[in-house]
C-alpha cells in the first residue's frame, strides 16, 4: 500500500472516534483534525491543518503546549487540563493527552487527543462559588436540602436492622466509614444519618460522586487550587477545606483514579491537604464515609480500589442488603412512599390491595428501594380519586427469569438479525436508565459499558430526547 492509501486509511479512523484528534508533523504543521476536535476547540478545522501549531492556537504559551513538549523534547502528557483563548477569543478547557511519534529514535510527528470540558469546568466553578456563599440568594429563598437522619430509615428485617445498630455506634464516633451496597440501597442516606447523628452535625456535610467528574477536575474540587498551578488556575478552596470539622461523603470511590486515591490515602495519614499546584501544607480534620456499589474485595481485585486505602477506610463497615433480601420490609417501604408522595402530588392513596402488594414483593428490584420508590411515584402520579393503590396503576418492569424464554422469542423472520438486536439493546438502555432515575454513570456501570460508549447509544437511540 502506498503513501495515500494509508493516509486515507487514518482519514477515515480519525473520523469515527468520538474524541477530538490532532496530529503534526516534525515541523509543527497539521497533518490531521477531525470535526470532533474543531467542536472542542470551538474553530474550524482549516484554522489549524497545514498551519503551525503555534500559529493555530495563538492563546497556549509554548511552556504550557503539550504538542510543544511532545515535539521538542520528546515528552508525552497525559490528561492535562488547559483552559486557553481560541482564535475568535472564546476560552475553552480541555483535557489533553499528547504522545511524540518516533521512528528510529527521531520524532517525526506528535498526536493529540482531547476532550471537551468547558461546560464541566464551568458548572464545577459554579458549584465551587455556591458553596463559598459568592454567589447571593435570591428572593424568595429556595428550599433547603433535606437532611437525613436515623428517623427516615424505613426497615424492620432482622439483618437491616443490623446495619442500623451499627450506623448509630458510628455515629457516636469519629472513625471512617466504608459503606458497600448496591445501587438504590441507600447508602447516601446512612452516611447523613451518620453525620447529623454524630458530634460534627452542626458542621458542613458535603459529597461528591467520584464519577461525575474528570481526574483533573475531581483533584481540584477535592484538595482546592492555587493561583498559577495550571493554566487557569485561581486561589479557591476545596471540600476538604470547606468541610473542615464535618464530614465529606466520597460516592463511588472506586472510580476515583488511582493516582488520586494515593493522594487521599496521604491525606488520611497525615490529616493535611496541599491544593492542586501549591506548596502549603493546610491541616484539615473532615471524617471520611466512603461508599462503594460493587463489593470491595471485587475492586480490588480488579485494581479499582488500593488495598491500603481501603483498610485505612474500613475503620467502620457496613454492608447495605438490597431488596430482595429484605422483602418483609417492603410493605412497610410502600406506605412510608405513599405517605411522602402523597403530600407531593395531593393524592389520597392510603393503603395497598393485596393483589398490588403480592405483585410488589414477587419482584426482584434490581434498582432497589430507589427503583421501588420509582413504581410508587408513577402510581401515586397516575393515580385519580381512588384511595386504594390497586394492579391497575402499578406498572411494574419486565422481568425476564433465565431460561423462561427463548433468545429467538419475539424475531419475526422477515427481520434483519441486526434490526431486531439493536430493538433489544435500546429497551434494554432505555429500562435501565429509568430504574437508575437517568444517572448515565450508574447506568452505564450496571450495563458494563464504558459512560461514552452509553452516551454515544443513547443518542444513537434518541432516549435522552425522549425520556
Amino acid at each position: 500500500m502506498d503513501e495515500q492509501g494509508y493516509k486515507a486509511i487514518i482519514e477515515e479512523l480519525i473520523k469515527l472516534v468520538d474524541e477530538g484528534v490532532y496530529v503534526v508533523d516534525s515541523d509543527g504543521f497539521g497533518l490531521y483534525y477531525n470535526e470532533q476536535m474543531a467542536r472542542h476547540e470551538q474553530i474550524n478545522v482549516e484554522d489549524v491543518v497545514g498551519k503551525r501549531f503555534n500559529l493555530a492556537f495563538p492563546g497556549v504559551s509554548l511552556n504550557q503546549s503539550t504538542m510543544y513538549q511532545a515535539l521538542r523534547k520528546g515528552v508525552a502528557t497525559k490528561n492535562k487540563q488547559q483552559t486557553y483563548t481560541n482564535l475568535y477569543g472564546k476560552e475553552v478547557t480541555t483535557i489533553n493527552s499528547t504522545v511524540p511519534v518516533n521512528v528510529e529514535g527521531t520524532t517525526v510527528a506528535a498526536i493529540e487527543v482531547a476532550t471537551d470540558i468547558t461546560n464541566i469546568r464551568d458548572m464545577s466553578n459554579t458549584i465551587q462559588e455556591l458553596r463559598e456563599d459568592k454567589i447571593p440568594m435570591q428572593d424568595p429563598p429556595r428550599p433547603r436540602i433535606r437532611h437525613y437522619s436515623f428517623d427516615d430509615i424505613v426497615g424492620e428485617n432482622a439483618q437491616f436492622q443490623e446495619v442500623i445498630s451499627r450506623a448509630k455506634r458510628a455515629a457516636r464516633n469519629n472513625a471512617s466509614v466504608f459503606i458497600y451496597g448496591e445501587t438504590g440501597t441507600g447508602k447516601e442516606l446512612f452516611a447523613q444519618s451518620i453525620h447529623y447523628g454524630s458530634s460534627r452535625k452542626d458542621k458542613p456535610f458535603l459529597a461528591q460522586n467520584c464519577a461525575a467528574l474528570p481526574e483533573s477536575l475531581l483533584e481540584g474540587i477535592l484538595f482546592g487550587t492555587t493561583k498559577g498551578g495550571f493554566t487557569g488556575a485561581v486561589d479557591r478552596a476545596g471540600m476538604f477545606e470547606q468541610a473542615n470539622g464535618g464530614t465529606l461523603l466520597l460516592d463511588e470511590i472506586s472510580a476515583m483514579p488511582y493516582e488520586l486515591q494515593s493522594k487521599l490515602l496521604r491525606v488520611l495519614q497525615e490529616s493535611y491537604i496541599r491544593r492542586v499546584g501549591g506548596t502549603k501544607d493546610i491541616p484539615v480534620d473532615v471524617r471520611i464515609i466512603a461508599t462503594v456499589n460493587e463489593s470491595p474485595e471485587k475492586l480490588m481485585a480488579e485494581g479499582k480500589l488500593r488495598s491500603d486505602l481501603y483498610y485505612r477506610l474500613n475503620v467502620v463497615n457496613l454492608s447495605v442488603p438490597p431488596l430482595r433480601e429484605r422483602k418483609d420490609d417492603i410493605p412497610l417501604l410502600v406506605d412510608a412512599l405513599l405517605i411522602k408522595h402523597d403530600k407531593e402530588y395531593g393524592k389520597e392513596l392510603w393503603m395497598t390491595s393485596d393483589n398490588a402488594l403480592k405483585k410488589l414483593v414477587a419482584y426482584d428490584y434490581p434498582g432497589n428501594v430507589r427503583e421501588l420508590e420509582n413504581i410508587i411515584v408513577q402510581s401515586v402520579a397516575m393515580a385519580e380519586s381512588e384511595h386504594v393503590l390497586t394492579t391497575r396503576l402499578l406498572q411494574m418492569p419486565r422481568q425476564v427469569k433465565p431460561g423462561a424464554a427463548s433468545a429467538i422469542e419475539g424475531w419475526q423472520k422477515n427481520e434483519p438479525l441486526s434490526q431486531y438486536i439493536a430493538n433489544v439493546e435500546q429497551e434494554i438502555i432505555r429500562e435501565v436508565m429509568i430504574a437508575e432515575s437517568g444517572n448515565i454513570s450508574r447506568t452505564a456501570e450496571v450495563l458494563q459499558m464504558k459512560r461514552q460508549t452509553l452516551q454515544h447509544k443513547l443518542k444513537k437511540y434518541g432516549i435522552l430526547n425522549r425520556e
